[in-house]
């Protein structure tokens, strides 16, 4: 019985946080959207939404369904579940990145905070070259699925997709993090997220890399626009 009891918890677990997930990658859901994707029933989907909404993980609005006009709940993530999902993500301990900004902000205390820049981009040069060698030498789609595997080995929750182009025909892929695993340093610290988007250009030389969104400026995610040259 307790066997039975535990799976089914640790079933329920599962689906929350499949909830939480799908909320990230795409802003807002209905339950009828999350039970068709996960294939759940949509009373199941209700209840987890509903505990999820107690443990005060997500939010939602009301707005009018054109088809019928009868309202409907519009899902999201609240700034908790976002942030659950960060420490979920992120491999290191909290103490970790505490410590680390710790020391980030002695040392711009003590040297200086257009020092510590410095020293910052030194770091991300050093990773780059890391990546670089690690990525190798395959073709873009092969080079930027093995950076994505890298940056999920270090607590980024990150994917990539193909994007077609009628103009030019070259290849094109956009990639996104939807989670950051160095989130409070970059808000102590915003220099590193160019130093991130620097270091990305040189792992793909052949490329260009824009950035298309960013989670400092509020949006839900960070997204890479990588094109062949």
């Amino acid at each position: 019985m307790r066997l039975a009891e535990n799976m089914a918890t640790t079933q329920q677990t599962s689906t929350k946080q499949e909830i939480l997930e799908y909320l990230l990658k795409h802003s807002q859901a209905t339950a009828v959207e999350l039970a068709n994707f996960l294939d759940v029933s949509p009373q199941a989907i209700r209840r987890h939404l509903k505990d999820l909404e107690t443990e005060e993980l997500v939010l939602y609005s009301v707005s009018e369904q054109p088809s019928m006009g009868r309202p409907q709940h519009v899902y999201h993530l609240s700034r908790g579940g976002r942030s659950h999902l960060q420490k979920s993500a992120n491999r290191l301990n909290d103490s970790y990145g505490d410590f680390a900004i710790s020391l980030l902000d002695t040392l711009a205390e003590t040297v200086g905070r257009e020092q510590v820049k410095t020293i910052l981009q030194k770091q991300w040069e050093r990773k780059a070259q890391e990546y670089r060698e690690r990525v190798g030498t395959g073709s873009l789609k092969e080079r930027v699925a093995a950076l994505i595997q890298l940056r999920k080995q270090e607590g980024f929750m990150a994917e990539f997709h193909p994007v077609e182009s009628n103009i030019d025909g070259g290849e094109k892929f956009i990639f996104v993090e939807h989670t950051c695993a160095i989130s409070d340093v970059a808000e102590s610290f915003p220099s590193v997220c160019g130093h991130e988007l620097e270091m990305f250009a040189a792992i793909l030389p052949d490329c260009t890399v824009e950035r298309t969104h960013w989670l400092i400026h509020g949006e839900h995610r960070c997204g890479y626009l990588v094109q062949k040259r």
